[in-house]
């Protein structure tokens, strides 16, 4: 058993910091917000992640895990700190990496003992080097201290799962004994555990996320060209997911990615590449794409409609994607300000994300528009001209082809996650257009209709 500390309590430092009491190490957690502690320590979870309550509570209950803002009674006598602080994005792109220098002097000036310090937070290539001289530089103490690197590769809605059941440990290290310190900390995991430098850990975080949106873009993209050649992304990707070199996993078309990860990190990449003096194209190409991917369907709409001023548009799902609370960049932030600069009477739903994204958008008068939450799916429905879907929650998935022909006045609906097959939407009698298939058009649903009344009547 170490005792660990851990800096930060968000996705990153949260989840680590439980997970570790978990398998029975003894963990501290430390953050400056007090009221954020107290929550903690009452057992809530800052953050809406499955199954990290239940987690917290069962671990704070038998004192393996505990909260605090002292971090000078955390880090002085811990074994390992584990820095899981956020590298937001800088205007440029780059990474912000002053919450790292902030914690790195912290420690500097409190150990009091040999310590591994972790860094799990993502951050650009040579950064831990300079993290283990900044220490060096404020050191009070006379005391061994390594810096590590040890990225994470959690999935916001799945961070728990991910953690405890990865699929392999990355350690970057520069020393036998940190790597040795390392290797006893993830023992009780009982995970593979793949050992090389820190430049080659911290390039690997990079390397298998940026790999992982470019294969997104990609396939939105081969979407796009699917509508105007008049071939089916779904068939398209099936047909591709066979292919062992391919594989099945992220090859579903739709509106883009967001998240704290993907968009940030490879930006960061494309940054750090300009740095050295090269262009990283296929990355550069994945971000551009991204980007016009998030408003294809406010496009596609606004070609249908003369406009959205005055109209009621129900809007299913605000998150980046289902399982979260999070709405970093979440298709939503980018198109519900052009519908609301438009006039739009925005009706949202989002089961998890409303009260966060209401923070940005209140409700009442936007701009030209107007923004109101509801409880329920049938509320955001009722009387609208339009819908549009941001988020596969499980619940906008339930909803029937038929419900939206019911409830909507106009029973027009703009998928960006292709939760529907376009022939039941058709039958239903609702325009559907999605992201790299044939539409349902309102002259293929009459057709349809004039069809089904002739056989009736032979």
């Amino acid at each position: 058993m170490f005792k660990i500390a851990v800096a930060g309590t968000g996705y990153v430092g949260l989840v680590a910091g439980v997970c570790f009491a978990e398998v029975g190490h003894q963990v501290t957690c430390v953050d400056i917000d007090e009221n954020k502690v107290k929550l903690m320590k009452s057992g809530v979870s800052p953050i809406f992640e499955a199954g990290l309550e239940e987690l917290m509570q069962k671990n704070y209950a038998v004192r393996r895990i505990d909260y605090t803002t002292d971090y000078k009674a955390a880090y002085k006598d811990a074994d390992a700190i584990f820095i899981g602080v956020g590298t937001p994005e800088q205007p440029d792109g780059s990474a912000n990496l002053s919450y790292i220098a902030t914690v790195a002097r912290q420690i500097a000036e409190t150990i009091e003992k040999d310590c591994l310090v972790v860094v799990k937070s993502t951050v650009p290539v040579g950064t831990n080097d300079k993290v283990e001289q900044f220490i060096h530089d404020f050191l009070v103490h006379n005391v061994r201290v390594e810096v590590a690197s040890n990225p994470e590769f959690l999935a916001q809605g799945s961070a728990v799962h991910d953690t405890l059941h990865a699929e392999r440990i990355i350690i970057g290290t520069e020393s036998k004994w940190a790597e040795e310190q390392l290797m006893k900390i993830y023992e009780l995991f009982g995970l593979p555990i793949v050992s090389v430098n820190r430049r080659s850990a911290e390039m690997i975080k990079y390397a298998s996320n940026d790999f992982l949106a470019l294969k997104i873009s990609y396939m939105n993209d081969i979407a796009n060209l699917c509508e105007l050649v008049g071939a089916n992304i779904h068939d398209v990707a099936k047909g591709m997911s066979f292919d062992e070199r391919i594989g099945s996993k992220f090859l579903n078309a739709g509106i883009g990615f967001g998240g704290s990860c993907f968009p940030k990190d490879t930006k960061a990449l494309e940054y750090i590449a300009r740095q050295h003096g090269y262009e990283l194209r296929t990355v550069k190409a994945a971000i551009d794409v991204n980007n016009d991917q998030k408003t294809m369907l406010y496009k596609k709409a606004s070609k249908r409609l003369i406009t959205f001023n005055g109209l009621k548009v129900a809007i299913l799902g605000l998150t980046f994607k289902p399982g979260t609370d999070d709405l970093r960049e979440a298709a939503s932030l980018d198109n519900v300000p052009l519908l609301l600069e438009q006039g739009a009477d925005i009706f949202a739903y989002d089961p998890i994300g409303a009260a966060n994204f209401a923070k940005v958008y209140p409700e009442g008068g936007n701009s030209k528009g107007r923004m109101t939450y509801v409880a329920n799916i049938e509320d955001a429905l009722r009387g609208a001209n339009v819908c549009f879907i941001f988020t596969e929650w499980g619940e906008v998935k339930a909803v029937s082809p038929e419900t939206y022909k019911n409830f909507m006045r106009t029973p027009l609906v703009y998928d960006g996650r292709n939760i529907y097959r376009v022939e039941e939407m058709r039958k239903a009698g609702v325009e559907y257009h999605s992201i790299g298939r044939e539409s349902a058009r309102r002259e293929d649903i009459k057709e349809s209709k004039n069809l089904e009344l002739q056989t009736s009547r032979s």
